[in-house]
């Protein structure tokens, strides 16, 4: 991979350093309250010194879906939106490919994946490689899936958490970037628990977004390793 200086990476790492502000594309399929954390903070940017701003800019939202408060809280803040339903398609990697073509149009430097509940094939992630975000509300590798916080109250642990990883293909198993602890509680039920892991994913995303759109990244893929500058 060549990265904006022009300088190729060594084998077996994935580098990407943004030029400034880094451009990033979201991906939401409901509410949108971590996109909307994600506006916030880049809106916040304004009169902040370089070396503390957010470091990113928003350049468009997608969905696959429409209709959602995701796409309404992009078009109120003024970014640009479209939706790809998978219905709308003849096969999953029709939509797959017809997905890329459009987030590619924006040029991103980053894919934030944020409450898209949707699997990113091979065509996709071929093309932002090293570039797509998620998040998952457990500390990965542990209950992978759609069902973090409730495996977690029925295995019992004493600590669950959220993390912010790089979508590698699979099912929230790519590089880690960053994870953060929540506590469980002995009242706690899914729901309550699922709230405070919320919470706390919010505060990481946009931490790591900023993060990676200031500093940019290396990926050593063999150690499954995530380091920034």
């Amino acid at each position: 991979m060549v990265h904006p200086e022009g300088t190729e990476s060594p084998p077996g790492l994935v580098q990407h350093r943004p030029e400034p502000p880094a451009r990033i594309v979201v991906l939401v399929s409901g509410s949108g309250t971590n996109l909307q954390a994600l506006i916030d903070a880049e809106r916040a940017d304004e009169g902040r010194p370089a070396d503390t701003a957010f470091g990113g800019t928003i350049v468009a939202v997608g969905a696959d879906r429409t209709g959602i408060q995701g796409l309404e809280r992009a078009e109120q803040a003024g970014i640009p939106t479209f939706a790809l339903r998978v219905k709308d398609f003849a096969t999953r990697e029709d939509w797959d490919r017809a997905l890329r073509d459009k987030v590619a149009e924006y040029r991103p430097d980053l894919v934030v994946s944020a409450g898209f509940m949707k699997l990113l094939g091979p065509d996709f992630l071929a093309a932002f490689g090293g570039r797509v975000i998620n998040t998952h509300p457990a500390l990965s590798p542990s209950f992978p899936g759609m069902h973090g916080p409730a495996d977690a109250l029925a295995y019992g642990v004493k600590i669950t958490g959220c993390t912010v990883f790089f979508v590698a293909g699979g099912v929230d198993d790519g590089p880690v970037i960053a994870q953060a602890a929540v506590a469980v509680e002995d009242d706690d039920d899914v729901d309550t628990l699922h709230e405070r892991i919320k919470t706390a994913e919010r505060a990481l995303l946009v931490d790591v977004v900023g993060r990676l759109a200031r500093l940019g990244w290396t990926i050593d893929i063999g150690k499954r390793k995530v380091t920034l500058p």
